[in-house]
């Protein structure tokens, strides 16, 4: 039977029992004397129908003082004997949520004694339940304390680290890298702004882009022959807000079948490093002019003194103190430079380990264009390794070939790698025609973008970051084109025995989210317990929005897999630009004086709603709550489009027969201490505690997905107020 068609029974239940009642006796007695008027013959059933006909009146008042004599003992019957027992049903349901629940005895003497025995079992079946949990405590309590000291490490860690699903959801963060990727944020400070958070996408704070291919090369290295002993990892460099620049390294989770489910990421702030270098290479600059002009005014002294022998005294006195004031000038410069460059960091670039066909295959991909072909003439060796930062450098490369391929008309662009000596020569080969000096050095110069950004890197810069060289030659003969890059070589990786990478990462948050499914359209066919929800609730200065009423407080945490995280709420107070009322404060506690300063809903709504991105709205009455946040639509153009569930109507679903839904009754039920209410965040919190102990009872009653959710809120009385 339908959910819908079993909820309009139950309502009807009464009169179609009564109904039933009344036709089954009026259906005997009509049988009886229909078998009695076949017995008879012509002449008494004339006279037994002439008898029946005088006497109608009195036999239909006679069947309606049946029909309420039977309606009133029927509702004396379910009042004290069937209603109990419904709602004792449900009750009983209750303790699997809520141990310390006890059923109130209530009805006739029958249902009040099994009501005592059902909470006798009840109280026998949580001392068991107490028993076993303490053991299972116990147990555990080994293991919570290893858990609490790596948590401790973790959040603590200097290092920023964050663990992500292969879909970008971030599974495990610490604060460093909370601050590292909020910082510089223009709403970073904003209540529920952060941009890092269980379950939140990493796209939204690091390019995609970037993720992508390190994740690219990870999975090529995984497929290598030789990557059972290995370990692979992938770095790339990228800008932040505020133009700081962060190295990241990527190592992969990996599941027992050595499949690859997720990664690991470290990230370092370098922006001090970038800047030290800018720094240092233009000290390195100005210290060469200089001293190149102290060196020519003081070898123009010595030569002068070296040419005129028999110069006089004074003369050669007066170009004595000219090379002394040269030299001092010049002590004083290497001083001054190295003053300033004591408290510089050391070099930006942390170089990889890369094989060099790994290095073709990435460059060919990275230009993506037609245009670009490996080097035929180039023999590559297999062992060939080379000591580099393989985005920056690509990076880099694909920016002088989008230049040759676009300002230059190159047809053809050959990629080749080989090994010379001690060095690798990484070349790039085209005809057409002469590269004018100043061009190439105008490219070289030429800021990089990294990450969508820019990055105050050029291709000079990264080429002599890699401690590499870069030298252009054309051929008059063959009218051919070489940009040559000379690179350091790095030994071949020899395979080491390492342990498989564990999947078992510590708990330090949620690693259960490598089960979770992405994110996606279809949330209707989603099970219950596998969707991240946002509870929320307002405050507000009244109970009519459509008559000027505003929101003052917004109030929300998130639940994921299946816990809710207090630690990531968002609390807001909001200036309605209005006096409140008396009345109103009286309940929710907010005065006039606590929202000077605060800012308006404009500017709340879109960091809330950037708050609940990618989940279910929960809310208790959440009509009211979602017609405040409506109304703001046309002037924030901010829609919040996610389906909504409301444990107001969820109760109804789950307990049909019990009279009290408000947030404080059902708390009640469930054994949920009730505290801040008539606070957003306090009723948000209880809210959500409510709501993760209804998701198993819904199930019991066959509600597994939103959709079923949605569609038995639909069929309740509640579902019909509008305000």
């Amino acid at each position: 039977m339908k959910p819908a068609l079993r909820r309009t029974l139950q309502k009807l239940r009464f009169w179609l029992m009564l109904a039933v009642l009344f036709a089954s006796q009026v259906a005997i007695v009509g049988v009886f004397f229909l078998s009695i008027r076949l017995d008879l013959s012509e002449a008494q059933r004339a006279l037994l129908d002439q008898l029946l006909a005088q006497r109608v009146g009195p036999m239909v008042m006679l069947a309606a003082m049946l029909l309420m004599a039977q309606g009133i003992a029927l509702k004396t019957l379910i009042s004290r004997y069937l209603a109990p027992m419904w709602r004792m049903t449900e009750e009983v349901v209750l303790l699997t949520s809520n141990p310390k629940h006890r059923i109130v005895p209530q009805g006739a003497r029958e249902t009040r004694d099994i009501a005592r025995k059902l909470n006798q079992l009840a109280a026998t079946h949580q001392q068991l339940h107490d028993d076993v949990q303490a053991r299972v405590e116990e147990a555990k309590l080994a293991l919570a304390e290893e858990k609490d000291r790596l948590a401790a490490l973790m959040a603590e860690l200097a290092q920023s680290v964050l663990v992500c699903n292969l879909e970008g959801r971030i599974l495990l963060y610490n604060n460093s890298a909370r601050q590292l990727l909020d910082t510089g944020r223009k709403d970073a400070n904003a209540a529920g702004a952060a941009a890092v958070g269980l379950g939140r996408s990493l796209f939204g704070v690091l390019e995609r882009g970037l993720i992508v291919h390190a994740l690219e090369q990870i999975q090529h290295q995984l497929a290598q022959p030789d990557a059972a002993g290995a370990r692979p990892v992938s770095g790339f460099v990228t800008t932040l807000g505020q133009g700081r620049m962060v190295r990241a390294h990527m190592a992969p989770v990996l599941d027992a079948a050595q499949a690859l489910n997720g990664f690991v990421l470290t990230l370092e702030d370098i922006t001090r490093n970038v800047e030290a270098d800018n720094r240092r290479d233009a000290m390195q600059q100005m210290l060469t002019q200089d001293t190149r002009a102290t060196l020519a005014n003081i070898r123009a002294a010595v030569e002068t003194m070296q040419g005129f022998p028999d110069m006089s005294e004074a003369k050669r006195q007066q170009f004595t103190a000219i090379i002394d004031d040269e030299s001092q000038r010049l002590a004083c410069q290497i001083e001054r430079a190295e003053t300033q460059h004591a408290g510089d960091p050391g070099s930006q670039w942390q170089l990889e380990e890369m094989r060099g066909a790994d290095l073709l295959g990435l460059l060919q991909r990275r230009i993506d264009a037609p245009a670009v072909q490996a080097d035929p003439d180039a023999a590559l060796d297999q062992d060939l390794w080379l000591k580099i930062d393989s985005y920056t450098l690509t990076q880099a490369l694909a920016h002088l070939a989008d230049h040759l391929l676009r300002d230059l008309g190159v047809h053809q662009l050959r990629v080749g790698l080989r090994q010379v000596g001690r060095l690798a020569h990484l070349e790039l080969r085209w005809s057409a025609g002469a590269l004018p000096a100043h061009t190439l050095r105008a490219w070289e110069a030429e800021s990089l973008k990294l990450g969508g950004a820019q990055a105050g890197l050029t291709l000079a810069t990264v080429v002599a970051g890699q401690g590499g060289a870069a030298v252009y030659r054309f051929d008059p003969a063959t009218q051919l084109s070489c940009y040559r890059l000379l690179l350091p070589l790095a030994q071949a990786r020899v395979a080491l025995e390492h342990a498989p990478v564990s999947p078992g990462r510590p708990e330090f948050y949620d690693f259960d989210l490598f089960r979770q499914l992405g994110q996606n359209s279809a949330l209707d066919e989603r099970q219950l317990s596998q969707l991240s929800y946002t509870v929320f609730d307002t405050e507000t200065t009244g109970l009519h929005p459509a008559e000027g009423d505003e929101i003052i407080s917004i109030g929300a945490l998130r639940i994921v897999n299946n816990r809710l995280l207090e630690q990531e709420n968002f609390d807001q107070l909001v200036q309605p630009n209005m006096f409140l009322s008396a009345e109103s404060s009286a309940i929710h506690g907010i005065n006039d004086a606590m929202l000077k300063g605060r800012p308006e809903i404009g500017a709340v709504l879109p960091q809330f709603h950037r708050f609940a991105e990618d989940t279910v709205l929960v809310a208790h009455n959440a009509a009211f709550d979602m017609k405040f946040l409506q109304m703001k639509e046309a002037k924030t153009g901010i829609v919040f489009s996610q389906p909504v569930l409301d444990t107001l109507l969820l109760s109804q679903v789950i307990h049909p027969h019990q009279e009290q839904h408000s947030l404080e009754a059902i708390a009640r039920r469930f054994g949920v201490d009730v505290v801040g209410r008539h606070t957003a965040l306090g009723d948000a919190l209880v809210t959500g505690e409510v709501f993760l102990k209804m998701i198993p009872l819904l199930a019991e009653k066959g509600i597994f997905t939103l959709k079923q959710a949605r569609e038995a809120e639909q069929q309740t009385a509640y579902a019909r107020i509008r305000y």
